[in-house]
């Protein structure tokens, strides 16, 4: 909670989004160096920081209140990781900020660290503001893997922090107001075979044969949900795609393989059921692993789930939206396919919707950037966000 103005730095949002993307913050590593800065920042304003760490103790989440502890606020949501840089080709480094032609360069600078910047840059107006009811910053680590940290930081913030009314996540939206995405499931996929010489295959189990099986399977789905898409739907696709990225297995070419692993996921409509999906392709799994079992004991499918996003579903009458919508003036309907935390916020029982800064376009990009024009945008966003909560 909040306690007094404090004598802390004051940072120009660009310069804080330089400070962040100095981190280099790739969701294998470390997140650490990176949320003592933001903790240190906000004492020195006054501010407490909850740290909610991963299970392992090698990154974390943080989440502050700013202003009141009543209920009522918003929280703004970001993570703090970014994508690997590794095989791109950058024209400048790819962890300094560069400003260049209109534009903000950097790993992270639109996903989605300019809005976490412009978050963070703004907290000494938001306790000069005298806020009636309070904005409450959450910053999560592994959301590009998975989504991972946002749940164990939603459950503490839930138990510590006043009710809030809206969440606004800031992936980048060009600051339109989106409020369904798709679910997702990814999955890693292992069919233990056993080897022979090919030239006595049918006494052996080709794990490789049977994982074509289950990769066809991925297609002939998406294949079958296409075909019966609803043509109204905002979504692109307007389907659930099933999809296998990679692929590995096998000893040599005359000798049945061993083993066969490949990874995929599910990207869900909101409405049908990621559980159900599940379903399906584990009734499969059981088929085809037993009749690997009858060639050969000890042989089959095994399946680990490495996450389970939820979607984003449209809420009726959502505080969220209503005040996305005020502060934006965006009225239109805007749905996206990829993945945010605003579904583990619903499922939290909060209030959420997507709104931020930039162009997904650029996300994940050599040379990812933010325009000023969309940097700006966010911060006088943020700026009638503030009024808002202090009238």
């Amino acid at each position: 909670m909040a306690a007094g103005s404090g004598m802390g730095e004051r940072m120009t949002p660009k310069k804080m989004l330089a400070r962040l993307v100095a981190f280099p913050t790739v969701s294998r590593d470390s997140n650490l160096p990176l949320i003592d800065f933001v903790r240190d920042y906000l004492a020195g304003h006054g501010v407490e920081s909850h740290i909610v760490p991963s299970p392992d103790g090698t990154k974390a989440n943080l989440y502050a209140l700013v202003g009141p502890s009543v209920a009522g606020g918003v929280v703004l949501s970001g993570h703090t990781d970014v994508v690997p840089v590794d095989g791109q080709a950058w024209s400048t480094d790819p962890f300094t900020l560069t400003e260049a032609d209109g534009r903000l360069y950097g790993r992270g600078a639109v996903d989605m660290k300019g809005f976490d910047a412009l978050a963070l840059a703004l907290v000494p107006d938001m306790l000069a503001a005298g806020l009636k009811r309070p904005i409450q910053i959450a910053l999560s680590y592994d959301e590009e893997v998975g989504c991972l940290g946002a749940p164990l930081m939603v459950e503490s913030m839930a138990r510590v922090m006043p009710p809030a009314a809206a969440v606004l996540v800031g992936e980048p939206t060009e600051m339109q107001v989106v409020t369904q995405h798709k679910g997702s499931v990814g999955l890693d996929t292992t069919v233990h075979g056993f080897e022979v010489h090919s030239s006595l295959a049918h006494t052996g189990v080709s794990a490789v044969m049977f994982a074509a099986r289950l990769i066809a399977w991925h297609a002939e789905q998406s294949a079958a949900n296409a075909a019966a898409a609803d043509p109204e739907s905002l979504f692109v696709p307007n389907f659930t795609t099933l999809h296998v990225g990679m692929v590995a297995g096998g000893t040599a070419r005359n000798i049945t393989a061993r083993e066969c692993r490949f990874v995929s996921d599910f990207r869900v409509l909101p409405g049908e059921s990621a559980e159900d999906w599940m379903a399906r392709y584990e009734a499969l799994a059981a088929e085809v692993s037993a009749e690997m079992r009858a060639i050969r004991p000890g042989t089959g499918v095994e399946i680990v789930r490495k996450h389970h996003v939820p979607g984003c579903r449209r809420e009726d009458g959502g505080a969220a939206e209503a005040l996305a919508r005020a502060l934006t003036g965006d009225n239109a309907e805007h749905v996206v396919s990829y993945g945010t935390e605003a579904g583990q916020f619903q499922e939290g029982g909060y209030s959420a919707c997507i709104v931020g800064p930039g162009s997904i376009a650029q996300a994940h990009q050599p040379d990812e950037y933010i325009t000023l024009q969309q940097f700006h945008a966010g911060e006088a966003f943020m700026r009638r966000l503030i009024d808002r909560l202090a009238a």
